[in-house]
């Protein structure tokens, strides 16, 4: 297994068996917290038909496609960073 892994992946993996990390105190309200957010950001409640450039939805379906996902996750998750303000437009 430590084959595949990057440097970083590989020093935290030895300081983990020579027993050098610690967990951080509050640790598990933190997790469950974070598990909650998660199970409710991208909770599906409504449904949305869009209509889009064939450009577009080919570039959308390739794009997904290089990270894994399906290309309506995807969308969803660009519309959903776009509208909280994480995702911004790069101008030249």
């Amino acid at each position: 297994m430590s084959d595949q892994l990057n440097t970083e992946e590989r020093e935290i993996l030895e300081k983990f068996e020579r027993g050098e990390l610690r967990r951080v105190a509050g640790v598990e309200a933190e997790m469950t917290t974070a598990r909650d957010v998660a199970r409710t950001t991208f909770r599906k409640t409504r449904r949305v038909n869009l209509r889009v450039t064939e450009r577009d939805f080919d570039l959308a379906h390739a794009r997904a496609r290089e990270e894994g996902i399906p290309y309506q996750t995807l969308l969803s998750s660009v519309i959903h960073k776009y509208l909280s303000g994480r995702l911004t437009e790069q101008r030249k």
